[in-house]
């Protein structure tokens, strides 16, 4: 299997297909609606609170971490009592991602360092990126499908690159959508961490959003579709990494987006009628 690249070395003009320009139109028009939808909301606390509990429950679904909406509310309510490790799982995925957002909206800037933050927030660890062999991926049946890099100066080298593709915008001459679905791909190619790599990316999409300007807040949150579309997401991840198949999984996500921002859009404006109801009235 070919070494990971850094992403500015792909071209650009790959990425001018009809099929990706169409579908990059109607994501980034759903993605405006739903930036225009979360900033007239008053109590944009509320939203991120409630969205974000949603987007850690489908994302640790993915990686087998199943918990009950009602199991959630309890412990969030009482946090100093936890009853369900998958709702500890859960709600460490929020914090992370608040951690996230602070880091990101503080500086303007998301970085190797902030992404290690992230990962120790959900793993309640400080063991940062990877310094000892043996992570594989495997498929249902055990097969070991792909090894992400094993020397952590490697890692240490491909993160560094991933931080500069991150926050240089002139390394490679595509919309920020396009980006991100790079960005994804990368990340989740190096493998960085010892536990916790598939939330941490999904952190990243949507706080790279935010970076962006697309976002003010994080309230994208693609892993409802990924856990709808499982096999088709491992399936691209590995075609990119064996044949080159950049396109396909770019248009995965442009769809990913597009789908996942009508319903968030819808799910902002019924918690934005709710916060409304609850906020207090003035004369």
């Amino acid at each position: 299997m070919p070494d990971l690249l850094p992403l500015e070395q792909l071209q650009a003009a790959r990425f001018d297909q009809p099929a990706i320009l169409k579908k990059l139109a109607s994501s980034s028009r759903r993605l405006a609606e739903l930036k225009g939808v979360a900033a007239s909301i008053p109590n944009q606390g509320i939203l991120i609170n409630a969205l974000g509990l949603q987007e850690a429950k489908d994302s640790s679904a993915i990686e087998n971490i199943v918990t009950t909406h009602d199991e959630l509310f309890r412990d969030d309510a009482d946090p100093d009592e936890f009853t369900n490790p998958a709702a500890k799982e859960v709600l460490r995925y929020r914090q992370a991602l608040r951690a996230g957002f602070d880091l990101v909206r503080s500086s303007g800037l998301l970085t190797a360092n902030h992404i290690i933050t992230i990962q120790a927030e959900l793993e309640r660890n400080q063991a940062g990126f990877r310094k000892l062999p043996g992570t594989a991926l495997k498929d249902g049946a055990g097969r070991t499908v792909y090894t992400p890099p094993q020397d952590p100066a490697t890692i240490v080298a491909l993160m560094r690159d991933l931080e500069r593709f991150i926050n240089e915008p002139d390394l490679l001459d595509v919309d920020p959508l396009i980006k991100m679905a790079l960005i994804h791909h990368q990340f989740e190619s190096i493998h960085p961490s010892y536990d916790g790599n598939g939330r941490t990316g999904r952190i990243v999409n949507v706080l790279y959003l935010v970076k962006e300007g697309l976002l003010d807040i994080p309230v994208l949150y693609l892993s409802q579709h990924i856990v709808q579309t499982k096999a088709d997401y491992y399936r691209l991840l590995q075609t990119v990494r064996t044949d080159d198949h950049w396109e396909a999984w770019v248009l995965y996500m442009l769809e990913a987006v597009e789908r996942t921002a009508r319903s968030d859009r819808h799910r902002a404006g019924h918690q934005g009628c709710t916060a409304g109801l609850q906020a207090p009235h003035t004369r």
